[in-house]
């Protein structure tokens, strides 16, 4: 049987294994790695650093869940993969050899790169700052709410957009969230309690997506009295202020801050990346140079923005691309890219945002209603009680359906 190796399990590696464990134990003998015991469902941590929702609902035990289906889970990380004697080697010493590769292991949010974030700013990006950032939100006491991405670099080998922040989106939901928190449980008033800034390295603010979202955030950015800088990359963040690499600083009393993205050392020492680490591959999701390792998801270059809709399209492709192969039937996936998110604002209030215009589409969606809010909370607790299945086909096309109706 081939030996076949996922190295990392969250959507991207989760969603191939879904797709290719029908073979495991006749075709395939099937490895999972990943350094963590639990895979993290990055859509709901907002929940958790705004509404207090438990961590544990954003883990998926993965032991149980690769080994009830006859492949081996290696909780353990990889420091050193050598493509051409097709072995990775283990950090607790174990070395793995393999006849195909799934590259799935993400992106390193870098908190270190942006001086006082760990120590003065809150993050909503892991399963360890989203709750350090509700127990921050719970005992602010008012003042200045500073929130932004720091600006990221992307390599220039493949033909991806170049976007300036990896993805927007939780800015959205912790700028919205947040504000719904201070004003409707600690009845904080707007400008005389609190007032929230919201920056981006962009010169436009959500630059992934068209005319339609854009309006839609715009008004209720508008409406909740928020500022916005653009084209401001952060620099610092100080007890009482966020600096930016201009010159300028704000009061800040309240940071929250989505790090840059950067490749995994492992990928940059192996020389499997791009000029800044994240792996070149074709419309496939094979590696350009190497035609037995795939990837898919945020370490992909191909992968922007660095959105889970993105993750689970490309992980999808790089099954398909696998399977053929090896000579199993063409599924033929959907490859066409879109920025597809629910973004929640507190309370009942959600925007679907579905916009395909970064990727020359004509698509521009932003479905504000207490309808997508549902929606989110629906995904959400399909993805935990599914163990990281996605949902099924028919209901995206339901869902589709019903933002027609609307």
């Amino acid at each position: 049987m081939k030996k076949v190796i996922i190295l990392g399990a969250g959507f991207a590696g989760l969603h191939i294994f879904y797709k290719i464990k029908k073979l495991i134990g006749s075709k395939i003998d099937l490895s999972v790695v990943d350094p963590r015991s639990h895979s993290l469902l990055k859509p709901s941590l907002p929940e958790v650093a705004f509404d207090g929702t438990p961590v544990s609902h954003s883990l998926i035990e993965l032991r149980g869940v690769i080994e009830s289906k006859g492949a081996t889970f290696l909780q353990s990380a990889a420091v050193k993969i050598d493509p051409h004697k097709k072995n990775i080697e283990l950090k607790n010493g174990e070395i793995l050899s393999y006849d195909s590769l799934f590259i799935t292991m993400g992106a390193i949010k870098d908190y270190k790169a942006i001086e006082g974030l760990e120590e003065y700013g809150y993050s909503v990006c892991d399963d360890l700052h989203a709750p350090k950032l509700w127990e921050a939100i719970k005992d602010f006491k008012g003042g200045h709410i500073v929130i932004g991405s720091a600006k990221s670099g992307f390599g220039t080998l493949v033909d991806a957009p170049r976007l300036s922040a990896p993805c927007e989106g939780p800015i959205g939901e912790a700028m919205f969230m947040s504000d719904y928190y201070l004003s409707n449980y600690k009845k904080f008033q707007r400008s005389k309690d609190f007032d929230i800034t919201i920056f981006s390295p962009a010169k436009i603010f959500f630059e992934d997506v068209g005319k339609k979202p854009h309006e839609v955030i715009g008004k209720y950015m508008n409406d909740l009295q928020m500022k916005l800088l653009t084209d401001k990359s952060i620099k610092k963040i100080t007890k009482n202020e966020a600096v930016f690499e201009d010159g300028s600083s704000l009061s800040c009393d309240l940071a929250i801050i989505i790090p840059p993205y950067i490749a995994p050392k492992v990928i940059l020492e192996a020389n499997l990346g791009d000029d800044k680490g994240f792996v070149p591959t074709d419309s496939d999701m094979r590696h350009l140079e190497y035609r037995d390792i795939y990837a898919a998801g945020d370490i992909t270059s191909l992968a922007q923005p660095k959105l889970g809709h993105i993750s689970i399209i490309q992980a999808g492709v790089a099954a398909n691309t696998f399977l053929k192969d090896i000579g199993e039937v063409d599924a033929k996936p959907p490859k066409d890219l879109s920025v597809f998110c629910i973004m929640n604002m507190g309370g009942v209030e959600a925007t679907l945002i579905n916009d395909n215009t970064l990727f020359g589409g004509s698509t521009s969606i932003a479905f504000h209603s207490p309808i997508s809010r549902m929606m989110k909370w629906a995904f959400d607790n399909e993805l935990y009680y599914t163990k990281g299945h996605m949902p099924p086909i028919w209901a995206m096309k339901m869902t589709n359906k019903i933002i027609d109706m609307v």
